[in-house]
């Protein structure tokens, strides 16, 4: 790859890394090295760099008078190794419910969300309980009836719509049409205030309705039922998402995978209560009377384990790693689902469809770019700060001790 000048390139390599990390690795996240300054070590002020020597694994692995690039790049392995895992059961759970819902004999979305919200509670209550996993301090009634039941409503309305929309549509136009998700997450924003307006953002997210819209209008398959319910899904998420933020994080409130599902899932529970009993009560009642539903319960019982491991590997993922690797994570596994819906349920992809899903992942991509982009600057900007900060106490108190001497 470098030919005569490999050494050279990997002294430049490092040269250049070090000028931007000279530190100690505090924590990696995703593909990018967050490293604290021993002059700022007395603060939570973080430097964040691209990982440069990603271009040469070999010589990473084998610099053993660097313990910097030895520890990143074990870090970096492990990294992959969660996104791996997360894209693994995503994309399971996604195909699991097609297959359940299309072509297992139980077209009942309702039932199998209210299914996964029992078997999800069951397990986050008994890992509580025992201890295992602290519950969340702070949480009282009051709070539960104003912050965690609007959540759980939404999150109904989101897993509902999603597999019902698994009906009509297939699992690749599903995918492009989540290519939304960033747009319909910067308008609720705005609309919240917990976005801030601006028309580079606005030219983005038109980009990536533009090619959204180009690859429904190359679906050979489009059913409007179908689209209405994945848009509705994506619209639910979004302002879940922005309450999420509203609602628990302003609050003080923090909850993990587990009990979020511990305090959300009954919530979600009782309200898809509601248009169970409206909808599909009588209609699956009737398909076991007639034998028309005859799915093994084996197979329900997988399908919910492995939508809560998913819930788990999100925890896994985030914490070991960052919501931006999630994002990038998330893009893989989209164009991962595409191509195994097409070979697994024959689901037809036009050039019309790849084009328009193309634009949009373009726009999804520069906006995730963007989001990292500004991150870093206001990392950067602490870290000066606190830098120069750390930079001018030792003069303070040379200049103490001549006043004393004085």
């Amino acid at each position: 790859m470098y030919g005569n000048t490999r050494g050279s390139s990997r002294a430049s390599t490092r040269g250049e890394y070090e000028k931007l990390v000279p530190l100690n690795v505090e924590k990696t996240r995703g593909l990018f090295v967050t490293a604290k300054s021993d002059a700022a070590s007395t603060t939570t002020a973080t430097t964040t760099a691209p990982v440069l020597f990603l271009l040469d694994v070999p010589y990473i692995c084998s610099c053993s008078c660097h313990p910097l690039l030895n520890g990143v790049a074990v870090t970096v392995l492990k990294n992959l190794a969660y996104a791996s895992i997360w894209i693994a059961l995503s994309a399971s759970v996604i195909l699991f419910n097609k297959y359940i819902l299309a072509f297992g004999g139980f077209p009942f979305p309702i039932t199998l969300t209210l299914w996964h919200m029992l078997f999800s509670s069951s397990l986050a209550v008994a890992l509580v309980w025992s201890g295992a996993v602290p519950s969340t301090e702070g949480m009282d009634a009051h709070r539960y009836a104003s912050a965690v039941m609007p959540i759980g409503a939404l999150f109904a309305g989101t897993l509902w719509l999603g597999n019902a929309a698994y009906l009509h549509l297939s699992v690749s136009f599903i995918q492009m049409l989540k290519a939304l998700m960033p747009a319909a997450v910067y308008a609720v924003g705005c609309l919240f205030s917990t976005e801030k307006f601006a028309w580079k953002c606005v030219a983005n997210m038109v980009i990536i309705t533009v090619g959204v819209a180009l690859a429904s209008a190359g679906e050979v398959a489009l059913v409007p039922l179908g689209v209405a319910m994945q848009l509705g899904s994506v619209l639910t998420e979004s302002t879940r998402l922005a309450l999420v933020q509203i609602l628990l994080q302003r609050r003080g409130l923090k909850l993990n995978p587990i009990t979020t599902l511990y305090y959300v899932a009954p919530a979600s529970g009782f309200f898809l209560m509601i248009p169970w009993s409206v909808l599909e009560a009588e209609r699956l009642w009737n398909g076991f009377q007639a034998g028309d539903v005859s799915i093994s319960p084996l197979v329900l019982l997988a399908n919910a384990a492995c939508a809560f491991a998913l819930n788990l590997s999100v925890f896994l993922l985030i914490g070991k790693t960052s919501a931006l690797t999630m994002n990038v994570a998330g893009v893989i596994k989209d164009w991962l689902l595409i191509g195994m819906s097409s070979f697994l349920f024959h689901s037809k992809v036009t050039p019309l469809n790849l084009q328009g899903y193309g634009i949009a992942f373009a726009g999804v991509c520069w906006y995730n770019w963007t989001k990292l982009k500004a991150m870093n600057e206001v990392v950067s900007a602490v870290s000066v700060g606190a830098a120069t900060a750390a930079a001018v106490e030792p003069q303070k108190d040379v200049n103490e001790k001549d006043d004393e001497k004085r």
